[in-house]
């Protein structure tokens, strides 16, 4: 009967528990999903469900998806994960005890980074970048649960072997607490692992906040320079007689475009007048731009909003750009949410009057130029470049994240050429 009991026992034990399976499951779909974003750092290009200007497009290429603008988490991510693969193939009963302790140790430091990282990078999410990514969630959400399992694992762990040891053994010479070998001794070591793990995410986010980031998302250059336009016929930001126009095209439902909106008056200023900006209005919605992949919900109303401002242009333009200034700024609050398009046709019909509004809707020149701005997009959208704003000068173009209107400006000369004042 002994026989048969022990021999019972060494297979039993032979088999990994439903924990260590999902244990394993989870690393290996938080790795999975980091190796994918890495792939993605590294050839660029759109991802799958995230078409240029969506919500997951900016948080994939803003300047918080590396460390210091060298090193991509995503990667530095694949390393955590592999590690935590690795140490979890330690933790068996038929591991020596000295070698399992570590491995629990790992585990714990690295759960803790897992978990610090994940609360660093949803806040960094929601509050720097204002959109969120379903790829970068997905990961984050994964650790969270994979830290949240190892965690309590190792404390069932520390009570399992520490009720174990027999009473004699528990306590040394001295009469301080001991765990047997290889064994963690209680909660106490399990936090102080686990905050190790935070401190080095604590690390990362310093290092993020502390390195100021490049401002340009991203920049390339286009096969063709932009067709001939007269800029005394299109909408503008500053004179169409300025010696360097630069190329923005925008959303009216882009946060970022509005962000960028509010410094273009004071870059200009602080040019001397020697720059202007051409609006191009550029929906991401393939309702008009065949060159938008997939719609998001958040250019829902970027087709009509467009139209409107067009609208305005055409029957009034002394009065188009107090109507541009109001479709990006906010009434109340501290936050800015794009305009209805009722909000907008009623602020129209208030600026230019209903009878001059209705008839400039109908004029063809509307859909002309919105083509024309939608063609402009589709040259530098090749290769997943499709995000707005966009600016572009001659044959270089750029989507610059400036941090103020000097920042701008450095952007325009580094990176698209554009003379200084």
């Amino acid at each position: 009967m002994n026989h048969r009991y022990g021999h019972n026992r060494i297979r039993h034990q032979g088999f990994w528990p439903w924990w260590r399976w999902l244990l394993t499951a989870l690393n290996i779909l938080a790795l999975a999903l980091s190796a994918v974003l890495s792939w993605h750092y590294i050839e660029g290009g759109p991802m799958a469900g995230c078409g240029g200007g969506s919500p997951c497009d900016r948080v994939l290429n803003s300047r918080w998806s590396t460390a210091a603008g060298v090193l991509p988490v995503s990667g530095l991510a694949m390393g955590v994960y592999l590690a935590m693969i690795v140490a979890g193939l330690f933790i068996g009963r038929t591991t020596e005890g000295p070698i399992e302790r570590a491995a629990w140790s790992a585990m714990l430091a690295l759960a803790g980074t897992i978990a610090g990282s994940a609360v660093w990078f949803i806040i960094v999410q929601k509050w720097f970048v204002g959109e969120f990514c379903l790829y970068c969630m997905s990961t984050h959400i994964t650790g969270l649960l994979l830290a949240v399992l190892v965690i309590w694992r190792a404390v069932a762990h520390s009570r399992r072997h520490s009720n174990d040891i027999p009473s004699a053994n528990r306590t040394s010479n001295q009469g301080a607490p001991t765990a047997g070998p290889g064994r963690l001794s209680g909660p106490l070591p399990t936090i102080r692992l686990t905050l190790i793990g935070f401190a080095l995410a604590g690390i990362l986010a310093a290092v993020q906040l502390g390195f100021t980031p490049s401002s340009v998302q991203r920049f390339g250059e286009s096969e063709n320079s932009l067709p001939p336009v007269d800029y005394h016929t299109i909408p503008m930001v500053g004179s169409p007689d300025a010696p360097t126009i630069v190329t923005l095209l925008f959303d009216y439902e882009c946060p970022h475009c509005q962000q960028l909106h509010l410094m273009l008056d004071e870059a200009i200023r602080k040019s001397g007048g020697k720059l202007a900006f051409a609006l191009y209005p550029t929906p991401l919605n393939t309702g008009c731009n065949p060159y938008v992949t997939r719609d998001e919900d958040a250019f829902k109303n970027s087709c009509e909003l467009a139209k409107i401002g067009l609208a305005v242009w055409v029957a009034n333009r002394a009065a188009f750009t107090s109507f541009d200034d109001w479709m990006f700024t906010y009434d109340s609050g501290d936050s800015w949410r794009p305009r209805t398009p009722d909000a907008g046709r009623a602020k129209a019909v208030e600026s230019v009057g209903r009878a001059k509004f209705e008839a400039a809707c109908a004029d063809p020149w509307i859909e002309q130029y919105l083509q024309t701005c939608i063609r402009v997009y589709g040259q530098s959208a090749r290769n997943g470049n499709g995000g707005v704003p966009k600016m572009i000068f001659g044959t270089h173009w750029v989507i610059p994240e400036p941090h103020n209107a000097d920042d701008l400006i450095v952007i325009l000369q580094k990176k698209l050429g554009v003379p200084g004042p």
